[in-house]
């Protein structure tokens, strides 16, 4: 009997200090340090969630950059589906996607000159990323311009003042969050647009 008490309490005791007092301590850490993040990172316009910086859209207008592809079940960047492909890079069907994408790349770029950058090509390993990289942004920067009758050199300053840097350089490239690029290339426009009325 005496084990067996022992045996409740200790049960009782880790629950509440595992199941209750810890995640209660983290949650509250979390808000007060962290609060944007911890509450999904999410990027309001007009006081409405239109997205999270850290999940990746899915943008079909010419007059956006294109994010990475995503390998998500049943619609793109689903989140409920969070996943790679899993096919091998001898699998067939991988390169028939590979061949797909870049041929859509290529019809939506005509004007780009340069070869289409991997990440454009391939999904990342959650099938969520929301960045790309500075090359992939490059690559696409003719379209934009293009489209919304706009310098290629004011598409390029766009893209320098979005560009995330890794805290030291040996942890990553700069990449662009593609949400926050478009969101910066719509209020330019809209700033350009009013200062020309």
């Amino acid at each position: 009997m005496q084990m067996f008490c022992s045996a409740v309490i200790m049960l009782l005791s880790l629950t509440i200090i595992t199941g209750i007092a810890y995640p209660l301590m983290v949650t509250g850490l979390s808000q007060l340090i962290f609060p944007w993040q911890a509450n999904g990172s999410l990027i309001l316009q007009d006081k409405q969630v239109i997205g999270s910086a850290l999940i990746g859209q899915n943008y079909q207008s010419n007059q956006y950059f294109f994010g990475r592809p995503s390998a998500t079940a049943d619609s793109a960047y689903n989140t409920l589906a969070s996943g790679g492909s899993n096919l091998a890079i001898t699998n067939p069907l991988l390169t028939e996607i590979f061949l797909q994408r870049s041929e859509y790349l290529r019809a939506q770029n005509p004007d780009s000159g340069q070869a289409i950058p991997v990440d454009l090509l391939t999904a990342s390993g959650s099938g969520l990323d929301p960045h790309i990289s500075i090359d992939a942004a490059l690559y696409q920067a003719p379209r934009i311009a293009k489209n919304r009758q706009i310098s290629l050199d004011e598409v390029k300053s766009i893209i320098d003042t979005q560009t995330d840097n890794a805290l030291f350089h040996f942890l990553g490239e700069p990449v662009v969050n593609v949400l926050k690029l478009n969101i910066a290339l719509d209020e330019y426009q809209q700033q350009k647009n009013s200062q020309t009325h």
